[in-house]
């Protein structure tokens, strides 16, 4: 620092700044102080840095990547699970209702013959001589007759069609025998032996038959 005169004695102080060129090299003195090791840490920090960076992204993309894979699997195993258990479901309501519909199938079958044997005992003649005894029982066989098919009826058993001429169904029908049909056309039904039933759409019985040869 120096002084100079002024007119009374007065003397002006002045400072030197600092040269430009000492503020841009000041982060090159910072390096020149630094051990050797830190000066090459110090230079190569964004590379490195860089490097892990994209190891991370890597990583977390083929993370991402077996996420979605796994999730696909899964949602795939969901729309099977799901598929199978409305198959399940389905099967089960359609067992639940044949199970109502044919439940009293086996019963409904024992009854069939009961119902043969009043429909014989109600078919006879009985003489308008006879004493009254006889012919209220044959309003009473007549009126039982009524009221089981009425139950049948209720429980969706129903006698299957089988008039003579009609052609012989092998699913509705069962041929006894064959004989000579005459007017009736071969093949054809001559004689019902048995009346047959179904219950709801199942064959329950077949119709027992004569047919023409």
């Amino acid at each position: 620092m120096s002084k100079k005169n002024k007119g009374d004695g007065e003397t002006e102080s002045s400072e030197y700044p600092l040269d430009a060129d000492e503020n841009a090299t000041s982060d090159l003195d910072t390096k020149a102080e630094l051990p050797i090791d830190d000066v090459e840490t110090y230079a190569d920090t964004g590379l490195e840095h860089s490097a892990a960076e994209n190891k991370v992204i890597e990583e977390s993309l083929g993370r991402v990547a077996e996420l979605e894979q796994q999730v696909a699997e899964l949602k795939n195993q969901y729309v099977r699970a799901h598929a199978e258990t409305e198959n399940i479901r389905k099967r089960a309501e359609i067992e639940v209702a044949n199970g109502r519909k044919f439940a009293v199938e086996g019963f409904a079958k024992d009854l069939l013959n009961v119902r043969d044997s009043l429909g014989l005992a109600s078919g006879l003649a009985i003489a308008d001589d006879q004493s009254d005894d006889l012919i209220k029982m044959q309003e009473g066989l007549e009126l039982t007759l009524r009221q089981l098919d009425g139950v049948f009826e209720r429980f969706g058993v129903k006698p299957i069609d089988a008039e003579v001429g009609d052609k012989l169904d092998p699913e509705l029908h069962q041929a006894m025998s064959t004989v000579d049909g005459g007017e009736v056309d071969s093949g054809c039904i001559v004689n019902v032996v048995q009346p047959g039933y179904k219950i709801q759409e199942r064959l329950l019985r077949a119709a027992m038959v004569v047919i023409a040869k």
